[in-house]
């Protein structure tokens, strides 16, 4: 089988149920952002220490999770093959995980900005990038019936990359970088 077909050239593609959409269609953004966010968490696999070794089965069984929410996404409705896919019981698991590593790290009470050791780094861009799969996804849920079970997910999802985000930054002993409300430290 050859990777390109040369179909899309004129930008368009097909989706799941054979419909042609051109590629900045809303299902398109939607399923696109979320298979773009999949690839950062792989990405972010790569990046584990031995500290935040224990990350990585969860971030695979996230991509899992984010492979059938893609597909939900890139199913029209209409398909007479439409079966929703995706696993509600995924987001019941995100809340776990999000409050293990919540009750794990200091308590803060201002913001914190995203960064610090380079696993809690990429894990503070997924956060983003599942931001912005979230407002895709609200873009073509305005436009079409969706799965809702993928939106509540991505949103518990972003949650989990912050946590987890603050884990493993306490697992590599770098402390988060708190907000400090804009004043000025030049040095």
């Amino acid at each position: 089988m050859k990777i390109y077909t040369k179909k899309g050239d004129k930008g368009s593609t097909r989706i799941i149920g054979k419909k042609i959409v051109t590629k900045d269609d809303a299902r398109v953004e939607a399923y696109g952002t979320v298979d773009e966010l999949n690839s950062w968490v792989g990405y972010t696999i790569s990046l584990l220490t031995a500290n935040t070794a224990e990350l990585h089965d969860e971030l695979e069984e996230i991509q899992q999770q984010l492979f059938d929410a893609g597909t939900d996404l890139a199913t029209l409705n209409d398909d007479p093959k439409r079966d929703f896919i995706f696993n509600p019981e995924a987001t019941t698991w995100l809340e776990g995980k999000i409050d293990k590593y919540t009750e794990a790290v200091p308590a803060v009470q201002k913001f914190i900005l995203p960064g610090g050791a380079q696993p809690a780094s990429a894990l503070h861009v997924a956060r983003t990038i599942t931001r912005r799969a979230e407002r895709c996804i609200v873009t073509l849920q305005g436009e079409d019936d969706i799965n809702h079970d993928v939106l509540v997910f991505m949103n518990r999802l972003s949650d989990y990359f912050f946590a987890a985000a603050r884990y493993a930054n306490m697992l590599e002993k770098h402390d988060d970088i708190l907000y400090r409300n804009s004043k000025p430290v030049f040095r």
